[in-house]
């Protein structure tokens, strides 16, 4: 059984060994479960088409399944639009105040010329019959699913008041084929599942995939030479560094710091896993823990103060707080019998974990501005790898059915699930990246 916590159990084996002696991506299926019938209402009108041969990309389709995985959100059925307007000067608001609608959206693609396209769209309030944002892309049409989502995050934005993640990329290791023949690929992909790129593809395993602050690189763990080994690999060009490779031991569990200057890691070559941080321009090496226990996992917090970590120093795996230059650790759980794989919010206020109990592994969320208040947000029975999305109002995680591994992506009320999954092999060990620059 592919236990809760990959990383962890990685380390567990290991250290047992080391006692004992020496393509193109596949596109992965999507499906949104669940629902909030007290989301807010918005209308997402088809966009109108000036000419030209049918578009790639149905722009209002993306924004609509946007809204709906969100949980903020619950956009009215494309089958349930009487009217199509195209700009506000159109809209009927008493149908759309009929139809139980606060919001609509409206918009036109028209021929931009040298092989581009204008995308414009208008958020309206039908209560106050009030134009709240009005904006114009120009994008080839490869790129309409990215206009799609950046509309998406600008209305969330306008009436959340919380900048939006739909326009964001996530990675995630999938395992194809059986035995010897298992091929592993770290792939990005949109935050929706679409669009994914191969970068990097072993015979050997690869784990714990973790994005720089600039979202430009990725740092993960390979098995490729045969011991685990640390790469920072850079998305567009494919350049890639290796900055741990200790014989002896594990290399494992990349962290970025918020600076991007710095990786936390679990290394062993002493003895028992520990964690260190690594400068990456000396690449000089400082200790923090000494501790007969496995400490693993480790995790910046948003000000790079402190890193959150994985320790079984109080007789089973929970989570550790420490000062980022070293010191004493502080456990932070204290409910369940098994707290591991920590993702911190942006603000520093939720921490999602893997938590079991007896034989059940789910996500839960601590709320540390609610004295610690915990909540599930996954039914079980082996989920793992929670990953938040930049505003923290979703989060991924990677769950075992039956023998194949998935991903979930559920708003952060857990109400709302988008199940991702491999036609063909395992989905497992999900990053979510950070914001895009706009």
């Amino acid at each position: 059984m592919r236990k809760l916590s990959t990383r962890l159990a990685l380390v567990l084996l290991v250290v047992a060994a080391l006692i004992a002696g020496p393509a193109a991506a596949q596109s992965l299926n999507v499906d949104i479960v669940g629902g909030l019938k007290t989301a807010t209402p918005i209308a997402v009108v088809p966009f109108a088409q000036a000419g030209g041969a049918p578009l790639p990309t149905d722009v209002a389709d993306v924004i609509r399944n946007d809204f709906n995985r969100s949980g903020k959100f619950r956009s009215l059925a494309k089958s349930e639009i009487v009217e199509t307007p195209s700009k506000g000067a159109d809209i009927n608001f008493a149908t759309w105040r009929l139809l139980k609608q606060d919001y609509i959206t409206v918009g036109r693609i028209s021929d931009a010329g040298g092989g581009m396209l204008r995308v414009e769209y208008e958020l309206w309030d039908v209560n106050k019959q009030q134009s709240l944002l009005a904006q114009a892309f120009t994008a080839p049409a490869g790129d309409l699913r990215g206009v799609a989502h950046q509309i998406a995050d600008a209305i969330y934005e306008k009436i959340t008041g919380v900048r939006g993640a739909f326009w964001t990329r996530i990675a995630y290791i999938t395992a194809v084929g059986l035995g010897n023949n298992t091929t592993y690929s770290l792939i990005v992909a949109d935050s929706d599942g679409y669009n994914p790129q191969v970068v990097a593809r072993s015979r050997e395993s690869l784990l714990s995939p973790s994005w720089s602050p600039d979202g430009r690189k990725i740092a993960y763990v390979s098995f490729e030479s045969g011991n685990s080994a640390i790469y920072v690999q850079d998305i567009t060009t494919g350049s890639r560094q290796l900055v741990s490779a200790r014989a002896k031991g594990i290399n494992g569990a990349p962290n970025f710091s918020p600076d991007g200057s710095k990786l936390a890691l679990a290394l062993s070559y002493q003895g028992n896993p520990e964690i260190y941080v690594m400068d990456l321009g000396s690449r000089q090496e400082t200790r923090l823990t000494t501790n007969l226990a496995i400490d693993t996992e480790p995790r910046w917090t948003p000000d790079g103060q402190s890193i959150i970590f994985t320790s079984d120093r109080s007789g089973r795996p929970q989570l550790y707080q420490m000062p980022a230059t070293g010191g004493s650790a502080d456990r932070i759980t204290f409910q369940g019998q098994f707290n591991a794989n920590a993702s911190i919010s942006y603000d520093g206020k939720q921490i999602a974990m893997v938590q079991g109990n007896g034989n059940v592994y789910r996500i839960a969320i601590m709320d540390r501005s609610l004295g610690g208040q915990l909540r599930f947000i996954s039914p079980g029975p082996i989920d793992e790898t929670p990953s938040f999305a930049p505003n923290a109002s979703m989060l991924l995680y990677a769950a075992s059915e039956g023998r194949r591994g998935v991903l979930y992506a559920v708003s952060a009320d857990g109400l709302v699930r988008q199940r991702l999954v491999l036609a063909d092999g395992d989905v497992r060990e999900p990053a979510w990246g950070p914001y895009r620059q706009r």
